[in-house]
């Protein structure tokens, strides 16, 4: 069989004998190189020279998931997570702690997050995780128009002006049929709360005490 002369992380994983999610955090880390032979791919050379001892050290034991890491956090508050009841902290906060860069993800799955453990104790020990989580914090469309004191079709129609995206899609079931599942998008609690900021050209209190059925000021914007 032909020797190999670039790697994929996956490959560069196996020749070392070490678990995919131990290399990407040394890459991460900067204990392994970057790619070198491609945008994507180490060569040969390189992969020769890296230490498996050194890519282990990086993550001892096993990765957390996206939940474990939730709940870890949530105890850090002191509001820790109960199984059966609703989440204080949700898998919803730790995807966006990824997503700015709070935390690195080691998962090739889309569906499912891989933390270093470690890292995530480094996170829980901020002095600003409180606040980090609450910016973080899901909200349905529901919620946020009434985080915002706003009737739900004014805040549906923030969205159609794309005031605001969400930051994810959460299938949920209704009953025991998945024939009752929809999509519900969420929105980053910071996100909604800087709307009014956003916009000043909207008065936000005449918007706020538009009664019911009234058609709401926000109709004529952007037609």
């Amino acid at each position: 069989m032909a020797r190999l002369t670039e790697y994929t992380e996956r490959q560069a994983a196996g020749r070392l004998r070490v678990p995919i999610t131990a290399f990407r955090w040394a890459v991460h880390a900067g204990t392994v190189p970057r790619p070198d032979a491609s945008a994507w791919t180490w060569s040969r050379a390189a992969v020769e020279a890296m230490s498996r001892d050194v890519v282990t050290a990086g993550l001892p034991g096993e990765p957390l998931s996206g939940r474990q890491a939730a709940d870890r956090i949530a105890e850090a508050l002191g509001t820790p997570n109960v199984p059966g009841e609703p989440a204080i902290v949700t898998a919803f906060v730790v995807r966006r702690f990824i997503a700015a860069g709070l935390l690195t993800e080691l998962s090739g799955n889309p569906d499912g997050s891989l933390l270093n453990p470690a890292q995530v104790d480094e996170v829980c020990a901020r002095f600003d995780l409180p606040e980090l989580v609450a910016a973080n914090s899901p909200l349905g469309p529901d919620q946020a128009a009434t985080r915002l004191g706003v009737r739900r079709t004014d805040w549906d129609h923030m969205v159609r002006l794309s005031w605001i995206a969400p930051a994810e899609w959460r299938e949920v079931q209704f009953g025991t049929s998945r024939a009752g599942a929809v999509d519900v998008p969420l929105y980053r609690a910071a996100e909604v709360d800087g709307l009014p900021a956003a916009h000043p050209e909207v008065d936000w209190p005449a918007l706020r005490a538009v009664g019911k059925g009234r058609r709401s000021p926000l109709a004529r914007v952007g037609r």
